[in-house]
């Protein structure tokens, strides 16, 4: 099984980087962290290795880290009007399996429909939703892979589309230096129900990222690579960074920086020779969690845009 496993990951991560290319993409609410954690680090982390069951949507490897039987709630504000919702559900079937249960959602509110001449005649509204299941084996020591199968759905106004996709992910994580490094493949698939005859793609995103927490020393530094899949850009804005100050087993605080986000969300200010670009603080993030044996919760702060700011809350608790 370990054998089937593994080349299955190898073969379909290789054929996704031999054949993308930059396209448009649907469904980009995937893109979104669900992990407040992995948010307060930058907004992308696949390699931190904790009893969290949110850091399954980032790399479904780390379910082989989450305790029996948790429930996780997370809730996001994101651009205005828009807010998302997710949750997760985990069992561990022996020592080295276990499966988990997965939803996401976004509603994007209200928004006006008009007709050629600007004339509003009306208003509509948009929502996307993601079920998805997690199946995780260790299939050596230290070595975790990980599966996610998911379904999503897009409704815009009258209009609708689905799809169906896959992440892979495989995780090492040595106990002892606390080291850990990951990789990802996330969103193999595509639409089987397009909103009209054009079929969209997935948005396909191919990650590597490592962690590490220094000996007798209460930092853990986090560093992702993103996109990769995607080379047309220059290669520091595929990195995303961050560090935690670890106060206790129980209480951490985290920050983190997104060379993409902070470059895309430069804004000009000023005309002529004058003129400078300006992020506003977007590509930031912050965060911290309370950590306890069965409650844990953890909150995260970014911007996502010059002019919003999100908050993502999680919930977890050990039935």
């Amino acid at each position: 099984m370990r054998k089937i496993f593994l080349y299955l990951i190898l073969s379909i991560v290789a054929t996704a980087t031999a054949t993308a290319q930059e396209s448009q993409t649907e469904y980009n609410f995937l893109r979104l962290p669900v992990s407040a954690h992995a948010a307060a680090l930058g907004g992308d982390n696949v390699s931190i290795i904790e009893d969290d069951p949110s850091l399954t949507f980032s790399n479904p490897a780390l379910l082989s880290s989450v305790s029996d039987k948790t429930l996780n709630l997370n809730f996001m504000t994101y651009m205005e009007g828009a807010i998302t919702g997710s949750a997760a559900f985990n069992r561990v079937v022996n020592d080295k399996a276990s499966w988990a249960v997965l939803g996401q959602y976004i509603n994007y509110g209200k928004m006006k429909e008009t007709d050629q001449n600007n004339v509003q005649t009306g208003e509509f509204s948009a929502q996307e939703i993601a079920l998805a299941g997690t199946f995780s084996y260790m299939l050596a020591k230290n070595l975790a892979g990980g599966i996610t199968a998911r379904w999503v759905a897009s409704y815009i106004g009258g209009y609708s589309s689905m799809a169906a996709g896959i992440d892979l992910g495989l995780n090492y994580y040595d106990p002892e230096s606390e080291f850990s490094v990951s990789a990802v493949a996330k969103n193999l698939g595509g639409q089987f129900k397009a909103y009209d005859e054009d079929y969209g793609k997935m948005p396909l995103d191919l990650q590597i990222g490592a962690s590490k927490r220094f000996a007798n020393m209460p930092f853990r530094i986090s560093a992702t690579l993103v996109d990769l899949n995607h080379w047309d850009y220059s290669f520091i804005n595929h990195l995303v960074c961050g560090v935690e100050l670890i106060l206790s087993d129980q209480f951490y605080v985290a920050g983190g920086y997104n060379f993409r986000r902070a470059h895309d969300m430069k804004i000009a200010e000023g005309t002529g020779e004058d003129a400078s670009k300006s992020n506003h603080g977007a590509g930031l993030s912050f965060g911290a969690g309370m950590q306890l044996e069965r409650f844990k919760l953890q909150v995260g702060y970014a911007k996502y845009h010059v002019s919003a700011n999100s908050l993502l809350v999680n919930v977890s608790y050990s039935l």
